[in-house]
């Protein structure tokens, strides 16, 4: 077996046919034009997100927590992201090794926590929604440990390849997208974040099953209408958060696959546009999860005011909108104790 720490980036493009231009192209430029505008946007909304739950005392609970974090691994996703747009294209061939794998690296950890803080975030739901509670009782303790968690298996799997499980001293099995990859690789990374999206689906039909059944016993022991849109409102939160992470990851997911598994097919054609896509799933994470929250549109309202209003910081604790449920409950049982009298 030969290993070739010594060969620059270029000769594991050769082996892998994949063509470094040394020219810039019209497709160099729209990528990275493209990447470019989805970073700032990535950037400015998880900055505002941070900051409003660090501002605004509403937000101090379990939840906006992981929101936060979320937040923070979008916004380390946004900033590696911006990173790989200035060392792309004809730039690529001036890499050595050990830069190529930094630039891979930091996408990977980036993405990896951002989706495992996605799938932290539907078992946290499950929990809070299932045991009836306005908040989570997970401690702050547990939450630091639990974001602790997050980032050290992000950290590891984008160290993986650079620790050993690449292509240097085996390039049969170097990939077509990410040429100092094993294949063997890719396919682990696309299969397990699969699964975690396989995961975040069951929580979120369990819920939305459950919301369904106690939807339909609240109706009758309540007309409510408020009762009835809240139910709604969070069922299309759900589709949202399926339906963008669907929309968003899998076709890359589904190039790695092919990338590990089927050395004739081609895809590199589209793997690019493919990655500007899934990185668009972190600044819609921000969309989902906070700009729904009132509260949280509030405080963006007066971070972006403040220059000219001031911070008004407020007393009030959240009603927290991700936990409405919980008050249906409440009266869906007052209603059936006095209906009992």
């Amino acid at each position: 077996m030969v290993c070739h720490y010594n060969e620059s980036v270029k000769f594991f493009y050769d082996i892998s046919k994949k063509n470094i231009s040394g020219m810039w192209q019209t497709k160099d430029y729209v990528v990275v034009s493209l990447g470019l505008l989805v970073c700032v946007f990535v950037i400015f909304a998880n900055i505002l997100v941070m900051l409003a739950i660090f501002m605004n005392r509403r937000f101090h609970y379990p939840i906006y927590y992981l929101l936060g974090n979320l937040a923070a691994a979008d916004l380390f996703a946004g900033i590696s992201y911006m990173y790989l747009m200035f060392h792309t294209g004809p730039w690529t061939i001036k890499l050595s090794i050990n830069q190529w794998f930094v630039r891979q690296g930091l996408i990977d950890t980036s993405l990896t926590a951002s989706v495992i803080n996605l799938m932290a975030i539907a078992l946290e739901r499950h929990q809070t929604i299932f045991t009836m509670q306005l908040h989570s009782k997970m401690t702050n303790h547990r939450v630091v440990l639990l974001i602790i968690g997050i980032w050290l298996i992000a950290i590891l799997l984008g160290l993986v390849p650079s620790l050993g499980w690449s292509c240097i001293c085996n390039t049969s099995e170097c990939s077509n997208m990410a040429p100092l990859y094993c294949r063997s690789y890719l396919v682990f990374w696309a299969v397990l974040n699969l699964l975690t999206f396989t995961i975040m689906m069951a929580v979120y039909t369990r819920i939305f099953i459950y919301v369904l059944r106690k939807n339909h016993r609240m109706s009758q022991h309540t007309s409510q209408v408020k009762q009835k849109e809240t139910v709604v409102n969070l069922m299309k939160t759900m589709v949202m958060i399926l339906g963008c992470f669907v929309v968003c990851w899998t076709p890359g997911l589904v190039l790695l696959l092919l990338d590990g598994l089927c050395e004739s097919c081609d895809v590199l054609t589209y793997e690019k546009f493919f990655l500007v896509l899934a990185e668009c799933n972190s600044f819609m994470n921000p969309i989902i999860y906070s700009y729904r929250d009132k509260d949280m549109r509030d405080t963006f309202k007066r971070i972006l005011c403040f220059p000219c209003l001031g911070w008004q910081q407020t007393e009030e604790h959240s009603g927290v909108r991700f936990n409405t449920l919980k008050q249906e409950v409440f009266s869906e049982s007052a209603g059936s104790h006095h209906a009992s009298y």
